[in-house]
């Protein structure tokens, strides 16, 4: 049976206590959940220290390295919304919810790593409170239910936002890949504390709102007795502006943290079962107009998204990691975190610009010229969060397709007549594949002056084997196009460009453009 009081704080009676004297169980708390999500962040997917071992991630991961992705609660409910299916972020969300109807927002408060992440800032920054008009939710409380709806109409519509706002993907990307516009709005949520103390999870963050909602009636409160002398101390401590000038609650904005019990002058405040509602919270004074805006918002991104990715597929399209599911149900479900980019020791794996449509950016994309994938690896499998990579072992890994392979026979140097070459074939062999053979092939001679050959050397000359793809063997991992590229392009220079490359699909729609190119229908 639950207690009828759970405060966590210490009876100090200090003016201002420090957050650790007065709070130090959510301290430690927190610094414990952060502590954790930065092993699994950087030290599961980089156990490899010079040399490449199989067997590494499945030893130093003792939890899922995407167990703290598993709780935002709204990366499992728009990836089951969108893909319309059941993945494992879905029940993660449940846990998180479930939570939150006990001790309302309790996994911001505690749990979140970016909320710990922005109190460590805040106290950087040595802030004490908000600029006149931000500090208060006002209508800035409209914005991260707005969003709320927006991403949900989006995941309704099939297309998956919540990876551009959802507070556990930003950071998680944001620390994984730390370049280019991959950082972006991790850098946006940490200059919005210029405007007040824990602004991004007062007044933007969308699963934060979604929390909220799940803990209007929580199990346990904030409750103020008849000791309250309204001195505003709590409400001058509160870092989420929970707490109004005459002590009373809003709900939607309590994170449990009880900070404002420990600073009571009088020990007015406790949090237990039941008691008053509090005042309400910014989800039932927001007006339908900004609700329908945000929802119509996110359908007009659902259809420029679908728009976006209907043009890249009019192009060549993008090589997705091993074990990828469908184009389509790919983009439903990833989040854009950069776990599997980040685990990948080639890397051959990198982060997406618009090559992929609006909708791709930041999804996971294969550039061979920079890596083969490594035939004993399959950890990018092991990591996704919500199933937009199938978890396969090894032996179904170097089964899986992820392109295939093709030759230009303009440009490569046997099928030009321009020299022997083999390396693509040996790579290939090395690794196990054997997907490439070496075919005789007739050249044109030209004229050549009477008597300089005879026909014996003529008819010698006029053959030389040259790299044939069978597409039966090939799984499209791009260890012969990063062979190529790094030997005659990046090396010796013969080529401008790699005389074997790795496409997204089978081209047999394509096989006109191909012939055009040079590139014969046997080669692929």
């Amino acid at each position: 049976m639950l207690p009828p009081t759970l405060n966590l704080f210490r009876p100090l009676r200090a003016k201002r206590p420090g957050a650790w004297r007065a709070t130090p169980l959510r301290r430690v708390v927190q610094v414990a959940v952060l502590g954790l999500f930065l092993y699994l962040l950087f030290c599961v997917p980089w156990p490899h220290a010079g040399s490449f071992d199989p067997g590494a991630l499945g030893r130093a991961e003792f939890l899922p390295a995407e167990l703290v992705l598993w709780l935002d609660p709204l990366v499992g409910i728009t990836a089951a919304l969108a893909a319309r299916a059941l993945p494992m972020a879905l029940w993660g969300a449940a846990a998180t919810l479930l939570l939150s109807a006990a001790l309302p927002r309790a996994f911001c408060g505690y749990l979140c790593p970016m909320g710990t992440a922005i109190d460590g800032l805040d106290f950087l920054m040595g802030r004490r409170g908000g600029r006149p008009g931000v500090s208060r939710a006002g209508r800035w409380g409209l914005v991260r239910y707005g969003l709320l709806s927006a991403v949900l109409v989006g995941g309704l519509s099939g297309v998956m936002l919540a990876g551009f706002v959802s507070p556990l993907a930003v950071l998680t990307r944001g620390l994984s890949l730390a370049g280019g516009l991959s950082v972006v709005p991790a850098a946006l949520v940490v200059l919005l504390g210029l405007f007040g103390r824990r602004f991004w999870c007062r007044h933007v963050c969308p699963a934060g709102a979604l929390i909220s909602l799940a803990g209007r009636r929580g199990l346990y409160r904030r409750q103020v007795t008849n000791a309250c002398t309204r001195c505003g101390r709590c409400a001058e401590a509160c870092p989420m502006g929970a707490i109004d000038d005459d002590a009373a609650t809003r709900p939607g904005h309590c994170t449990f943290c009880q900070l404002c019990g420990a600073v009571c002058p009088t020990g007015a405040i406790r949090f237990a079962a039941g008691g008053a509602e509090g005042k309400p919270a910014a989800a039932t004074s927001a007006s339908r107009r900004v609700l329908l805006v945000s929802a119509a918002g996110g359908a007009v991104a659902a259809l420029a998204a679908r728009v976006g990715l209907a043009a890249a597929d009019r192009r060549e399209g993008v090589l997705r990691p091993p074990g990828s599911v469908p184009e389509e149900a790919f983009l439903d479900r990833c989040i854009r975190c950069g776990r599997c980019i980040q685990a990948c020791p080639g890397p051959i794996l990198g982060p997406a610009g618009l090559e992929a449509g609006l909708e791709g950016l930041w999804t996971p994309v294969a550039v061979p010229a920079r890596s083969g994938c490594h035939p004993d690896c399959n950890f990018c499998t092991q990591v996704c969060p919500t199933g937009a990579i199938r978890p396969l072992d090894l032996a179904a890994k170097r089964r899986t397709r992820m392109g295939l392979a093709a030759v230009n026979t303009r440009t490569c140097l046997p099928h030009s007549g321009q020299r022997d070459c083999r390396l693509c074939c040996d790579e290939c062999a090395a690794a196990g594949y054997r997907a490439i053979e070496m075919r005789r092939i007739r050249l044109p001679m030209g004229e050549v002056p009477p008597g300089t050959f005879s026909k014996l050397e003529l008819e010698e000359m006029s053959w030389i084997e040259a790299p044939w793809v069978n597409r039966d063997a090939c799984v499209g991992c791009g260890l012969c196009e990063h062979r190529c590229h790094t030997a005659l392009v990046a090396g010796a220079r013969l080529l401008a460009a790699s005389a074997i490359v790795v496409v997204p699909t089978p081209p047999r729609r394509r096989a006109r453009r191909r012939k055009r190119a040079g590139m014969p229908g046997g080669a692929v």
